[in-house]
């Protein structure tokens, strides 16, 4: 293996990532399987009423006076399916079209083209209706304001983190009641109890 050889593989794989991605957004920002789905449903209507058919030699021609109107309906129904791609803003609309000329289509071009274009056309505009552009994640907007996140951060770790265990306080001795009472003078004199209980000295 050259080294040449070596240094292309990494970059066809990067270009085939970088492709994908940017299919993926695409994709996801806007109804693309309800616009893909228009698309399909006009190619049966616009084939089947111009197609020349050949069953056991014999050739089958459909091109009737529905075939005008066969072309305008194909061609809008890809025309709807190209604008929910491009101009997302305009998907109801496209939609209730796209839903409106498929059932116009059954009558018009030959039973919307045997059937064929029925379901893919009646999905598709569904489809299309009910799209709604995801809402932006919220790790957005906290890049957006790195002040605020760091905040928010700070709180909830302050309040994941363990309350601190309280100060072990010192163990206040209590006095006996004895020393208590002694302090306390006497409900019946006024000498304290104190200096009563002390024996007199004898001169």
């Amino acid at each position: 293996m050259s080294s040449a050889t070596a240094e292309a593989r990494p970059e066809h794989r990067n270009l085939v990532g970088a492709f994908w991605r940017g299919f993926r957004d695409f994709r996801r920002s806007r109804p693309f399987w309800g616009g893909l789905l228009a698309m399909i449903a006009g190619v049966p209507i616009l084939y089947f009423p111009y197609a020349h058919l050949s069953l056991g030699g014999v050739t089958i021609a459909m091109s009737t006076t529905a075939g005008a109107g066969s072309l305008i309906i194909g061609v809008l129904l890809i025309i709807l399916g190209l604008t929910a791609w491009f101009q997302p803003a305009v998907r109801i609309f496209a939609g209730v079209a796209t839903t409106l000329l498929t059932l116009v289509s059954i009558p018009v071009s030959n039973l919307a083209g045997f059937g064929m274009a029925l379901l893919p056309g009646l999905i598709g505009g569904g489809l299309m209706m009910a799209w709604a552009k995801l809402p932006e994640p919220a790790v957005a907007t906290a890049a957006e304001a790195p002040g605020a996140a760091e905040g928010t951060t700070a709180e909830s770790v302050a309040t994941e983190q363990p309350a601190a265990a309280p100060v072990a306080e010192e163990p206040v001795t209590e006095e006996p009641a004895a020393e208590a009472a002694a302090e306390q003078p006497a409900a019946g004199g006024s000498i304290p109890a104190q200096q009563a209980a002390e024996p007199k000295e004898v001169r």
